[in-house]
Order: C-alpha cells, then structure tokens, then sequence
C-alpha cells in the first residue's frame, strides 16, 4: 500500500521584547533560577496582569510579514491545566479570536516551490521549567521563563514529507529574524517546533489520527522524528493496531519517539476569557504605523536581485535565506557595482560559504567583510588579477592580511606581486618559448588533439605564475598555431 504523510507544525517563537508579556520582569537567558520572577509571574493572590505593547507590535509584524489578517479586536483567554511550572494553574493565551489569522510562507524543498496556509498566530505567555537532573530524585522548578512572551504560529496540514516540514521550519525561522521579532536561538529555547504528524492511504481524504511531537529545538532532529514516526505510524497500522492520539518526545540518543501522555482536546483545557484583561484593538493607523518600519521582506528583495542583477531564483533565495547574508551581498554589490551583481552572488554562494561552513561560522562572522569581497571582485572585473590569482588573494584575506581595511585586496596584489599580465608583447614572447620548447603538444594538437591545446594553456599559465590573462594566452595560442 502506498501512503501519504500529512504534517502540521506549531511553532512556539520567543518575542524580543525587554519584559515578559504580562509583567515588568526581565526575559534574559541565563540567569539564576528564580531571580526574574515577579508576584505577577509567580499569581501571588491580588496581582494584575498587564499587557506589554511591544509583544502586540511584534504580532502586527509577523501578520503583515506572512500577508495575514490582523484582528481589530482579540481576546485573552485562559488555558486551564495543572503542572508544578504554571503557577496560576492556567495560561494566559488566545483561543477563538487569535490576532493574527490565515497568511502563509513559500517554501522551497530542492527545485520545486510550495505555499505553507498558516491557520493562526496567537500570543501567550510561556510557563516556567522543570529540572529534573541535579536533585537525586527530585525535581526543582525555575520559574524564570514564566510569562516570557510567545508568538505560537499554527500552520495548517500542508505539509507531506520531513523535508518540507524542515523546509518551512527553516523559512520561518529566517522570516522572524528578519523582522527582528525573535533571535532564533534554539538551544536557549527562543524558537520550539511541534510536528503533528500522521498518514492515511494515499487518495484517502479524510486524515489520519495524529501524534504530536513536541519540543524539536533542531532542525536535524526534527526530520529524524518525522521520519522515524511516519514509519512507526505506518507499521502500526500494517500490524492491524489502531494508532491512538498522544504527544511524544524525540529521544536524540535512541532516534525514536515515545508517547508522553495522551493528546488534550480544546475542551479538556475549558478555555474561557481571562477577567483581568480587556479585549486587545488593533486600529488601522497602528497597523499603518508598524507596517511602515518593517524591513524590505525576502521574497521582495528575491524579485529585486533577480531584475537588478539578474540573478536566478536559486540565487535569489539562497541569498535571501537570512537577513544577515542578505545585509552582506547588498553591501558588497553596492560597492563592486550592479554590474557585478551576479559575480558577487557566485563568490558569496561558492568560495565564501564553504568556507564559512567549513569553520562552522555565520557571515556575519565573517573575517571578509563585504567591502573587501567587493574589493576582491572589482579586481577581477578590471583584468588586475585572474580568477585563480583571485583565490590566492582571497586567501589571504580570509587570513587577515592587508590590514583589515576596505583595500586589503589591493594592499595583497601589490604587495605579493600578483598584478596580472596583460602585455601582449611579453605574453606572446612566453608563448613562442612555451612552442619551442613543447613540440610533442604542437603536433599533437595539429593532428586534432584537443587537449594537446590546454597542455599547451597550462606550460603559459605556469611559465608566468598564473598571472598571464587567461583570455590573451588562448588567443594568442590560436593565432600561432593557426587556429
């Protein structure tokens, strides 16, 4: 039997606002435990709770950002469960009326395009957390995180394979750093997946029961816990055995998931609406006002480079996979020139990025800046250096050398001698040695051998040191052989 995997994923994104959602307490990582919970955080008895307006911008700019709607109006409610790390016995979240609803994001997952339908983006406050590892037998609880505030984002079950899920996951997580709502740590908990996962027979309409896996802080270990749980699901049902709905965990070490607790409906929680809080409003001019500093979006600037540079929609997408790369190549076609728009793309794209993957480094740690790559790149468009002299001098850019300033390329040319050669008089002189001296390959290549030719290309290029212009050695080669 064929089968088909359906996936929805909630996405828990950590808001970049100085305080918690509903209290004045700072949301900074790696403090002791306890020390940023207030009596609000903690629902000492009389306290009330206070919206944080930064949270409601950060939304509004998620909204905008995915083309969805914002509500005028929203509501708070409350999220009724009992465990050691919520303190009220409840979550201040949003339920029927979300304030954001519907949009979506592009996805791309090899060559092909796909559209992601969100279903809502509501914000709440997150719970503290349990320790369970340094008390023999006990558990402490850090309620540091409680009342962080929360943007989870619902997609609807658009997705079929691991690797579109991961595919998304990835967009999103580029998309709310872009807008500076999020900084995307994961290993601190900023951004949090869960994958709704299940299957049916492929040409099945109505779904299958899902299994939620929680908590997937990589990227890598959410596509190993799709994986393994399409296939559990799929031999389960083989087996004859009904697959019952659950939350599960993802265990690293085992590369298996295992059921947590059985899956709560909407109404096991009795949402109601909180009485503390008044319905949040939204106004036009608010929304005008946000939507208005929000940065140029990727699938913009996507457009944009492939009509300024004309730049391929791979290009276009891979460059705009996080805003700092994208930062990076604006700045450097700003200074190599429009005209050299797709050059840069090429050493951003190839020289650059294996080397930053290589030492596992971001781009914007990148000891090349973007004025000296654009440097690097104005030399090989004025016929200074060749593309391979180019490597050499990237080299030692890479290696700090020219003193870290926007010219470091030129300071490298100069000083080690690299400056191509571009007089024919002198190339033509190397040539006719290069001839005399390789007569084999000059017969070779009048009988119509081919690569006789390039033998002949590469006795030049080493006769000079590789700085001869690669293009004058070809034609000249020609003209003396006759060809």
């Amino acid at each position: 039997m064929n089968w088909e995997v359906v996936i929805g994923l909630e996405t828990h994104a950590q808001l970049q606002t100085k305080s918690k959602i509903f209290s004045g307490s700072s949301i900074a990582f790696g403090a002791e435990p306890n020390v940023q919970a207030n009596a609000i955080d903690i629902a000492l008895p009389g306290v009330l709770p206070v919206l944080n307006r930064e949270a409601v911008v950060c939304a509004i700019k998620f909204g905008l950002a995915v083309g969805a709607s914002i509500a005028p109006r929203s509501v708070f409610a409350r999220k009724n469960y009992f465990y050691p790390d919520l303190p009220k016995g409840y979550q201040i979240s949003q339920f029927e009326i979300p304030v954001v609803q519907g949009g979506g994001l592009a996805i791309r997952v090899g060559e092909q395009e796909k559209f992601v339908h969100l279903t809502r983006a509501h914000l709440e406050e997150d719970a503290g957390k349990s320790l369970h590892e340094d008390f023999h037998g006990k558990s402490g609880i850090d309620l540091n995180r409680a009342g962080t505030p929360l943007l989870e984002i619902v997609t609807e079950p658009d997705m079929r394979s691991s690797l579109e899920a991961v595919a998304y996951a990835r967009a999103l997580h580029a998309l709310v750093q872009w807008i500076g709502i999020c900084d995307g740590n994961m290993q601190e908990g900023s951004f949090r997946c869960d994958a709704n996962v299940s299957v049916r027979p492929l040409g099945q309409k109505e779904f299958g029961t899902r299994r939620e896996i929680k908590n997937l802080n990589s990227f890598r270990f959410m596509q190993q816990a799709i994986d393994y749980e399409v296939q559990w699901q799929i031999n389960e049902i083989t087996e004859g055995r009904a697959i019952r709905q659950a939350t599960v965990l993802f265990d690293p070490d085992t590369g298996e998931t295992r059921a947590m607790r059985s899956k709560e409906d909407a109404h096991d929680y009795r949402y109601f609406p909180d009485p503390d809080l008044l319905p949040l409003e939204i106004g036009a001019d608010w929304i005008a006002e946000v939507n208005a500093g929000l940065p140029e979006l990727p699938q913009v600037m996507q457009a944009r480079f492939q009509a300024e540079y004309e730049l391929s929609a791979y290009d276009a997408a891979i460059l705009t996979a996080s805003r700092a790369m994208a930062d990076y190549y604006v700045a450097a076609v700003a200074i190599a020139g429009a005209a050299n728009g797709k050059a840069v793309a090429n050493w951003i794209m190839g020289e650059l990025a294996a080397r930053l993957n290589r030492n596992d480094m971001e781009v914007a740690a990148s000891p090349i800046s973007a004025a000296q790559l654009a440097g690097l790149i104005q030399r090989i468009a004025d016929h200074t250096i060749s593309n391979n002299i180019a490597k050499i001098v990237f080299e030692a850019l890479w290696n700090g050398e020219g003193g870290g300033q926007a010219n470091a390329a030129d300071e490298i040319i100069e000083k080690q001698g690299l400056k191509q050669i571009t007089d024919t008089g002198a190339i033509e002189k190397i040539i006719d040695e290069v001839l005399a001296t390789n007569q084999k390959s000059v017969d070779e290549f009048r009988a119509g051998k081919e690569k006789a030719f390039n033998a002949l290309v590469g006795q030049a290029m080493k006769a000079t040191r590789g700085k001869a212009n690669p293009q004058q050695v070809n034609d000249l080669l020609k003209k003396k052989l006759g060809g």
